[in-house]
């Protein structure tokens, strides 16, 4: 079993940055793939990045990819989603997930989600 829960979310300006948090409780946290999604109203759980055990490295969306970061601190068991060069499309209510498996890029493969935190990005 895993707990996690997500912090960091509010309103920027395009252009600007945010820095996402998930605190994540439970045992061998390390040996969890750990992700980060957003959802837009009327749409599924969209992937950004994994911070994937299974596969050996952090992964990203192509829609994302040299905007965001996703690094993960195994000590503090935690993980962080660094976005930059926000634009009004990145709005959406971000959530961090945790699968036990081997799977990662997509939300089928994570059983342990948080709430969510709203992100929105004006103009």
């Amino acid at each position: 079993q895993m707990q996690v829960a997500e912090s960091g979310g509010g309103l920027v300006q395009a252009g600007g940055s945010l820095n996402l948090s998930c605190a994540a409780s439970g045992r061998s946290f390390r040996t969890y793939n750990m992700g980060w999604f957003r959802r837009t109203p009327g749409n599924e759980r969209e992937f950004l990045a994994s911070s994937a055990w299974s596969a050996g490295g952090t992964f990203y969306a192509d829609s994302v990819k040299g905007r965001f970061t996703l690094t993960r601190d195994n000590t503090k068991q935690m993980i962080y989603l660094q976005m930059n060069n926000l634009t009004p499309e990145d709005t959406a209510i971000y959530y961090c997930a945790a699968s036990a498996g081997s799977g990662w890029n997509h939300e089928r493969y994570y059983a342990f989600w948080g709430q969510g935190t709203q992100v929105t990005v004006s103009t």
